[in-house]
């Protein structure tokens, strides 16, 4: 076999422009990406700057409930360190911890510590896991729901003075008789006070933080249960934990990327996961479109004509290749017989034809119709036959063709 060398030449300008065709539709979802993130980004970065905060005037700072504070003869400190908190929580003080799943178990056993045994009361926002084992031990914390006005539905005194309040978020447990449970939502309470063995001393569990917002503090009791529960004693320790805290550096406890992530992202993030990973599937399994490509090589017909006939071997294509057999015969017999191209696959024109140069061919009683148009072969020995039976009949058409005398115009 000779094989002739072909000079491939790429063009830059081709290139270029297939990898652009091909990388836009990601670059494009990249960028729709980042702009969105970046416009969430500056629409939440006003609403969250100092949240909770008492010297924030914000939507979700908490200027408004300091002010009314005071206003009540309550003094205010605010804290950033575990070691502050513990230092300024005495007695008859209230504690407020604004975050205390940011505290590491070390942050956490300590504050406890400097309040257990001390007259006055804990403020827990939102507790999660960690921070109720260390200062409510057998609460179980229940999921997030909307925020919503509901009423205080217990006996505690402060709640029932409120009436309707803001509240939602982690819902919480226990099994503990003496425990006071307001605001039901859903079944579990929202706000749950644990008296402690200490007579003066007890612990309140709040699973949102909404209602002490200046924008919220106006609307139903919001403002009333607020004043009541930060009120109660005439210092409050306003702790604003932070990542600067030099003891959250503890070993056991920064928390993790997905720590910090709400269980809402979680699952939105797995979903996201799930759907990225079934796109690929799908991506990897398309087909593209064809790209023309120049050889390097001549390959001979034949080579071409065998490759495709594994192919179709492979796929067990025996549809496709009979179909290419009789459509390559009848364009082939078509212009022998004196049928145009374009009838050449109509069965009407083609077939009186054959049959009139078949006349007297041993072929002449071939079913035709069944050999040039007819079904699938059953197997591949059927698919056999039907080339010879194909061939045999272009063949006999040309020897037919090769042998008619042949007329001469008059002299």
């Amino acid at each position: 076999m000779t094989t002739a060398t072909a000079t491939a030449t790429a063009v830059p300008g081709h290139t270029a422009r297939r990898l652009w065709a091909r990388s836009r539709g990601v670059l494009l979802g990249l960028l729709l990406l980042v702009i969105g993130g970046l416009t969430l980004a500056a629409l939440q970065s006003g609403e969250q700057n100092g949240r909770l905060d008492p010297r924030s005037v914000d939507r979700t700072g908490s200027r408004a409930l300091a002010q009314l504070l005071t206003a009540h003869g309550v003094t205010s400190q605010v804290v950033t360190t575990a070691e502050e908190a513990a230092a300024a929580a005495g007695p008859h003080t209230t504690l407020l911890v604004t975050a205390p799943d940011m505290l590491t178990s070390d942050q956490l056993s300590s504050l406890h510590a400097a309040t257990a045994h001390t007259p006055g009361r804990t403020v827990l926002l939102s507790p999660g896991f960690a921070s109720l084992q260390v200062f409510a031990p057998g609460v179980q914390a229940e999921p997030q729901v909307s925020n919503t006005p509901r009423v205080p539905g217990c006996s505690l005194p402060d709640a029932r003075r409120a009436g309707d309040v803001l509240l939602g978020g982690i819902r919480y447990t226990t099994s503990a008789t003496t425990a006071d449970r307001c605001y039901d939502a859903g079944g579990y309470p929202a706000l749950l006070r644990l008296p402690a063995a200490h007579k003066d001393r007890d612990t309140v569990l709040l699973g949102s933080a909404d209602f002490l917002y200046n924008y919220r503090l106006a609307e139903h009791g919001n403002a009333s249960l607020a004043l009541q529960l930060l009120g109660a004693h005439k210092h409050l320790v306003w702790y604003l934990p932070s990542l600067s805290d030099p003891s959250a550096t503890s070993q056991d406890a920064q928390p993790g990327l997905f720590g910090l992530i709400p269980s809402g992202w979680r699952w939105a993030l797995l979903q996201l996961t799930l759907a990225a990973g079934c796109a690929a599937l799908w991506r990897a399994r398309r087909l593209g479109p064809l790209v023309p490509e120049r050889l390097p090589v001549t390959v001979p017909a034949a080579e071409t004509t065998e490759g495709h006939a594994r192919l179709y071997e492979q796929a067990h294509a025996r549809d496709r290749a009979s179909a290419v057999l009789r459509s390559a015969t009848r364009t082939r017999l078509a212009p022998l017989i004196g049928v145009p191209p374009t009838h050449a696959h109509t069965p009407d024109l083609l077939l009186p034809a054959i049959r009139t140069h078949l006349a007297a061919a041993p072929l002449a009683t071939t079913d035709l119709n069944t050999l040039l148009f007819g079904p699938t072969p059953a197997d591949d020995k059927a698919l056999v036959h039907l080339a010879d039976q194909l061939d045999t009949l272009e063949n006999s058409i040309v020897s037919h063709e090769r042998h008619a005398p042949r007329e001469h115009p008059d002299r």
